[in-house]
């Protein structure tokens, strides 16, 4: 295969996509009054971050949504191929877009919402396949310690295509002490960046993988070079950090700042608002799959950290001294990470040393 295809031409245009997040944080940030009705505030600097904040008096509340995406698509294309549905991955996928973010401003997830919006009824009547759905749900919510608390089943003919589901998480924790508020206010150059390994693609970077599979011309049924299909490797489920973060939290680890490395990629680096330069030294391990994807859809370097996670899936920023601490705790619940890099006094970029790329402030354009 000739052709070099990216993110964009794969049908996502970040530079469309994020004006209206702008537009609608800033619509979103007029409504905050509300909560005076109340009796209580937002904390102003948790709006463009990956979870939004309320001070609830003894603890701070945190909430998210986030959708699963087009990664469901791909299991019903290998479930043609294998006679496995995979659903009880894509369930942990869908709770780890959701958990993953939550855990970025120090909360503990207690609650999870689903919603799974089918194309028909039909999609519910598939009882292998429903049923690997609710049994991954509910396992991925044991793995994160957080309680199943119900949701909606639609079925939406002429809105969601037919034969097809869209899945969804809503995710309620509390950031409890206080001081485990995680949003970047101690955030400061000398901080180590420690980078915690992806299983592979995770959900971002998805639509990209299914047009390249489409120009293969064995398609999800391509054997990689470990031997793997394509189409498996894309299934392996994202990784849920909650237990990781939670660790470092009872060692009493403080930590400045922190990232889910979802779309953007790389970039979501330096999504802190503050002017800082991240500079890394060290990369991961870049798995199979994604080394499958930028070689066979020809992706230079820049394109391929700034769409995908590059073996990279959640970023903490600590002391220099905690950094080592960090890597054994992770370790400890199954989790490999790397004292990847450092934060410096500069403009606000990412630095790629070992390839000698480099990201700036306007490559990514999250808050209002």
């Amino acid at each position: 295969m000739e052709t070099r295809i990216d993110y964009k031409s794969s049908g996502v245009d970040y530079s469309t996509l994020d004006p209206i997040k702008v537009a609608a944080q800033v619509a979103a940030k007029a409504t905050a009054a509300n909560l005076s009705i109340h009796g209580i505030g937002e904390v102003a600097a948790s709006r463009g971050e990956s979870a939004y904040v309320v001070d609830a008096g003894d603890f701070y509340l945190a909430s998210i949504t986030e959708c699963l995406g087009t990664k469901a698509l791909v299991a019903d294309a290998m479930r043609a191929i294998t006679g496995r549905t995979y659903y009880e991955n894509i369930a942990q996928d869908t709770i780890a877009m959701a958990v993953n973010d939550l855990i970025t401003v120090g909360a503990t997830p207690l609650s999870v919402h689903a919603y799974w919006a089918a194309g028909g009824g039909d999609w519910f009547a598939d009882a292998e396949r429903a049923n690997d759905l609710v049994r991954g749900w509910q396992a991925a919510c044991d793995k994160s310690g957080v309680a199943w608390g119900g949701g909606e089943t639609p079925a939406l003919a002429g809105v969601v295509s037919a034969g097809a589901i869209d899945l969804a998480a809503s995710c309620v924790g509390w950031v409890k002490p206080k001081s485990r508020l995680t949003l970047g206010e101690a955030l400061a150059p000398g901080d180590a960046i420690v980078l915690l390994e992806s299983s592979g693609i995770h959900s971002n970077g998805v639509s990209l993988a299914r047009k390249l599979a489409g120009l293969l011309p064995q398609g999800y049924a391509t054997p990689m070079g470990d031997g793997r299909l394509f189409g498996e490797a894309l299934l392996d489920p994202t990784v849920l950090y909650v237990s990781t973060l939670e660790a470092i939290a009872k060692a009493s680890i403080a930590v400045n700042y922190a990232a889910n490395i979802t779309g953007h990629g790389w970039l979501k680096l330096m999504r802190h608002p503050a002017s800082l330069t991240y500079r890394f030294h060290t990369l991961p391990p870049v798995p199979p799959v994604l080394q499958f994807i930028c070689q066979h859809a020809k992706l230079p370097d820049a394109e391929a950290y700034s769409s995908l996670n590059m073996g990279a899936g959640f970023a903490l920023y600590v002391s220099t001294g905690e950094a080592a601490r960090v890597v054994e705790l992770a370790a400890a619940q199954g989790v490999r990470a790397y004292v990847a890099g450092v934060v410096e006094s500069g403009p606000k970029r990412v630095i790629i040393e070992p390839l000698g790329v480099e990201f700036g402030a306007g490559d990514i354009n999250l808050r209002a």
